[in-house]
């Protein structure tokens, strides 16, 4: 039985804070705050005062563990200089005992993960959440700090925080996506008002949304090159790939409402020698509306070191995405990872792949199997030549392309905006 919408209090005062507060995978004894500073991160800093800097708190709706991607990239390289705090979307379950699971991952980003009863209402677990959030705020003694959202659902219990500085990290039209809440186009247009700064993971999604708000910056998807150039050199193959025949044309990432399922069966069916190698998780789609032609291989997620291990015994990289609103503003992180490991790319019309990829002749664009065919035949065809060619106006495309240099121009705009911010104060307290 689920608890009426009044038990939230009682929940919480059945316990010292009101819940527990589980720390995972850490060994207490190596620190006598939990909450500290880590020796790794006191290492990275260059001087004691590098330690004020204020901490960093980001509210998702993904999960930190789910798929390595552009807010680990950017907050990993966050914690190298503070502390970085991520909070998930809670964990419905059975267990009527509530409570904050916090481990730190190896980048130094500690993760917080509510888990909350099956069956509560919204409006307690929006009370829910803000009061673990002040628990936590409590617990690990966050005062001065940056508030970073990539969900605007998480609008509803923050309002009452005092962060130095508001941003909003706008990856996706979420409210595009299959299963958006119906609240999220009023929520984002309260986090746009509330935002310091704002930036974007596209073009598209920028020029959707420039005029909403005054500080927009457009951050495209980024490359670790060094990672991906590895599969330039490949010794040795995956065992559950290594034995698949050539030609393969690959995708990895997520497998949902976005993948055009139709042209993938199309391909495997016109070209039966030809092998699709299919590497990540199927979530908010059946898996048995995937094609199971003999020739397709779906290979399940992999970590993000493994990745270049499969991709470089690729023939050809696919973008198969549908054309579809919830496709309309993605900027997919993988075009360039495939780029970097020196692979021929092949994508449907995707506004920020033909942008600037497809008008520069880095990625060949298809919109249906004969296309998508066509192009993988002219790939196969070319000489030594041509791909030498090629990979020298990919790497020259590149050579300015990293997360470093896009962290770095983040926090430099996040610091302006703090001290615009702590400008008017002054003005406004005289």
């Amino acid at each position: 039985m689920s608890p009426p919408e009044n038990s939230v209090n009682k929940n919480y005062s059945n316990k010292g804070r009101g819940w527990e507060i589980r720390f995972t995978s850490i060994d207490p004894a190596k620190s006598p705050s939990q909450f500290a500073p880590s020796p790794a991160l006191r290492a990275n800093l260059s001087t004691t005062a590098a330690l004020d800097a204020p901490d960093l708190v980001c509210l998702s709706h993904l999960r930190w563990n789910f798929v390595y991607q552009r807010p680990q990239h950017l907050l990993g390289r966050c914690a190298k200089n503070r502390r970085v705090f991520f909070v998930e979307e809670p964990v419905f379950s059975a267990a009527t005992d509530w409570r904050l699971d916090v481990s730190i991952h190896e980048t130094g980003v500690w993760v917080i993960v509510p888990h909350l009863s099956e069956g509560i209402g919204e409006e307690t677990a929006k009370t829910a959440q803000q009061a673990m959030l002040d628990d936590l705020f409590q617990a690990a003694e966050i005062s001065q700090y940056i508030l970073w959202y990539y969900t605007p659902m998480a609008v509803s219990f923050t309002n009452h925080l005092k962060p130095l500085s508001v941003v909003y990290d706008c990856m996706d039209e979420l409210s595009a996506f299959q299963g958006a809440h119906p609240e999220l186009k009023a929520n984002e247009t309260q986090l746009l008002k509330r935002a310091n700064v704002v930036f974007t993971g596209g073009h598209s999604l920028y020029e959707a949304k420039q005029h909403q708000h005054p500080n927009i910056h457009a951050f495209p998807s980024s490359i670790e090159k060094e990672h991906f150039a590895t599969a330039r050199n490949l010794s040795e193959e995956p065992a559950d790939q290594k034995d698949i025949p050539h030609p393969r044309l690959g995708f990895y990432g997520v497998v949902d409402e976005r993948m055009d399922i139709e042209l993938l069966g199309g391909i495997a069916a016109a070209r039966p020698d030809w092998h699709l190698v299919i590497i990540g998780p199927v979530v908010k789609i059946d898996p048995a509306t995937l094609p199971t032609h003999p020739n397709i291989h779906y290979l399940g997620g992999k970590s993000y070191q493994e990745l270049p291990g499969y991709l470089g015994g690729w023939d050809i990289a696919m973008l198969p995405f549908a054309i579809n609103e919830s496709t309309k503003f993605i900027s997919p992180t993988k075009t360039p990872e495939y780029l970097a490991a020196g692979k021929p790319v092949i994508s449907t019309p995707i506004r920020d792949v033909v942008r600037p990829y497809g008008e520069n002749n880095l990625v060949r664009i298809a919109s249906n199997v004969a296309e998508f065919v066509a192009a993988a035949e002219e790939i196969m065809g070319e000489t030594s030549d041509d791909r030498t060619k090629w990979l020298g106006e990919v790497d020259a495309f590149l050579a300015d392309n990293s997360w470093d240099n896009t962290w770095g121009e983040m926090l430099g705009l996040i610091e302006s905006a703090i001290e615009v911010r702590r400008k008017k104060s002054l003005v406004s307290s005289h």
